[in-house]
């Protein structure tokens, strides 16, 4: 796969840990981490990622509105977002969708297979 910038926007340490080392170790991409939404929206302005990995549930800001935001932004709103969330429930996956997201990734997640996840939904299959 060619090499990629991911921004991991989560509020909870172990998941950006466990996702940055995968993304890192796995798919060898490079891996900038926010810890909330406003943080998430300037990293995205100043490391223009690929694309980005957004929790849900966050407080504060959470990840559609952090998505809202970066709709809202000339420079980021090409960026592809993919939703990262516990809710599984198909009221939740419409209510994402609607969204206009590149795509829905549930936790718990196989840190094995999550590259291949996100370049099968975005179509990096380089």
């Amino acid at each position: 796969m060619k090499k990629r910038k991911i921004l991991i926007i989560d509020d909870e340490e172990d998941i950006r840990t466990v996702t940055a080392l995968t993304l890192e170790t796995v798919a060898e991409w490079d891996v900038v981490i926010a810890t909330n939404g406003k943080e998430g929206i300037q990293r995205a302005r100043q490391e223009h990622p690929d694309a980005i990995l957004l929790d849900v549930m966050m407080p504060e800001m959470d990840g559609p509105t952090t998505f809202r935001n970066l709709q809202a932004i000339a420079e980021t709103r090409q960026i592809p977002v993919l939703l990262l969330t516990a809710k599984v429930q198909a009221v939740d996956q419409q209510r994402f969708a609607d969204l206009g997201v590149a795509g829905v990734l549930f936790k718990p997640f196989d840190p094995l297979t999550l590259a291949n996840q996100i370049a099968g939904v975005l179509g990096w299959m380089d």
